[in-house]
């Protein structure tokens, strides 16, 4: 016979605890918040559990903080976000809240976009129709939830959009969720919060996400290889460093790695859960990054520019960003992972093509040193961003319910109004641990968290 390992016991110990009449012991807590994740809402659960004097463990798998959001300075000497960087909404954003008491600049990004036809600068009359195209989408989609069943967001595009229906279609698609139109349910676009009057920190999005972390006890290249969230009252978790144990616990994991086989459930998880995480999973941007000093294309700081395409290969650039020589060319979507599955090469060759379209043929010859980022190649995230399957709008809530009263997911994915933001992730991150803390008795339950009684002949909002 084998010799019984902790993980086999835990297994059975799982299995008799489904039986009410055994009851397993658990072990001694070693804290009582683990957070798994140290991206933006693992950094704000963390900061929250500690602001209410509970003590935590922070791990993370990769080698750095910030997930999704990180910076990296060592590639071109100036701060590149390798993955978000747009500051969404700055008025209401939290991190931008907390930003004066890091001493970074966070400033305005300019509103107007630079519009390229073939290899000349779009006319005024062209930028002007291309704005109103714009904004006739925006309508659409916002008006998409009102007594009409879910349906594909591509469907509720204006039918007069002409020469502009690629380049919105990649705008409002990949460019903005990772996915092609046909596979994201109008209902999640139109419950969306509008994402406008946008900002940039100067030292990088992720830069502002770090120094949140500063304070925080992080253990990074640890990743969490299972958890126990049955076994007895709390929650076990095993690490390449040894096993936590947890009276609560709070996964900041992206869809697609809890879909997949990274992290070992015991009991496994809920196929409502499970369903719910397959549904919202991850879209494709992957990013081509090059110093351009001189400004031989002749844009100005923080240029966003868009071509009027003809189809979906497509992309985005970002130019001079913070007055440095840094660009960005995002490429996503169906098109966008297709070609990020041929590695860097087919994504660096596609990028000097595009921008030799729309710059000359010398662009390409000014691609001296470049960096990509793949994220759909990231062991640890696995994709960008995640958007609801048509039919799925509801996804969301269900990913917010806590299993077993001690086991909580957070992330961008587990907002129902600001997914696919930083913003989004934060917010999740610190609902989920002020949960936490409820249900350890740090915090006052609020109404919300009692079961409402129900009135006769009512209906309460969903």
């Amino acid at each position: 016979m084998s010799p019984l390992n902790r993980r086999s016991f835990l297994a059975g110990s799982a299995a008799l605890v489904a039986a009410p009449a055994v009851r397993v012991k658990a072990a001694t807590a070693d804290v009582d918040v683990a957070i798994i994740g140290a991206g933006a809402a693992g950094i704000a659960a963390a900061r929250r559990v500690a602001a209410a004097k509970r003590s935590y463990r922070l791990i993370e798998a990769g080698p750095r903080v910030g997930g999704r959001c990180a910076v990296d300075t060592k590639i071109f000497g100036v701060p590149f976000d390798l993955g978000a960087h747009w500051i969404h909404n700055p008025d209401s954003n939290p991190l931008v809240a907390a930003a004066p008491k890091t001493g970074l600049d966070i400033y305005g990004a300019p509103r107007a976009q630079s519009l390229r036809v073939g290899p000349r600068r779009g006319r005024d009359s062209e930028l002007e129709a291309f704005l109103a195209a714009q904004v006739r989408t925006q309508r659409a989609l916002a008006d998409s939830a009102k007594g009409k069943a879910d349906v594909p967001a591509q469907r509720l595009l204006p039918k007069d959009l002409l020469d502009w229906q690629a380049t919105i279609e990649f705008m409002f698609g990949p460019y903005a969720f990772g996915k092609d139109l046909n596979a994201v349910s109008a209902y999640d676009v139109a419950r969306a919060v509008p994402r406008d009057g946008d900002a940039f920190c100067r030292q990088g999005y992720g830069g502002l996400l770090t120094r949140l972390a500063s304070d925080l006890s992080v253990q990074l290249s640890n990743p969490a290889s299972m958890i126990s969230w049955s076994h007895g009252s709390g929650v076990t978790i095993e690490t390449p460093r040894g096993d936590l144990y947890a009276r609560a616990a709070i996964l900041t994991g992206s869809t697609n790695v809890l879909g997949s086989d990274k992290i070992e459930f015991i009991p496994p998880l809920p196929k409502r859960q499970l369903d719910a995480a397959a549904k919202l999973s991850l879209g494709s941007v992957n990013r081509v990054a090059f110093d351009l000093p001189g400004n031989p294309f002749g844009l100005q700081q923080d240029d966003s520019v868009f071509e009027q395409a003809a189809g979906t290969r497509t992309a985005a650039l970002l130019a001079n960003i913070g007055g440095t020589g840094l660009h960005m060319v995002d490429v996503g979507g169906n098109f966008g992972r297709e070609l990020a599955a041929k590695g860097d090469a087919a994504l660096t060759d596609f990028v000097g093509e595009w921008l030799s379209g729309l710059f000359g043929s010398s662009a390409r010859n000014a691609l001296k040193r470049s960096h990509v980022v793949r994220w759909d190649a990231d062991p640890f995230v696995q994709g960008a961003m995640s958007a609801a399957a048509v039919g799925a709008s509801d996804a969301r809530k269900i990913l917010m319910e806590p299993l077993g009263g001690r086991l909580w997911f957070a992330g961008e994915a587990v907002h129902e109004t600001q997914w696919a933001t930083v913003n989004g992730a934060w917010e999740s991150g610190n609902r989920a641990a002020e949960a936490a803390l409820r249900k350890l008795g740090a915090l006052k339950e609020d109404a919300g968290d009692k079961p409402a009684r129900r009135k006769t002949r009512r209906r309460g909002d969903d």
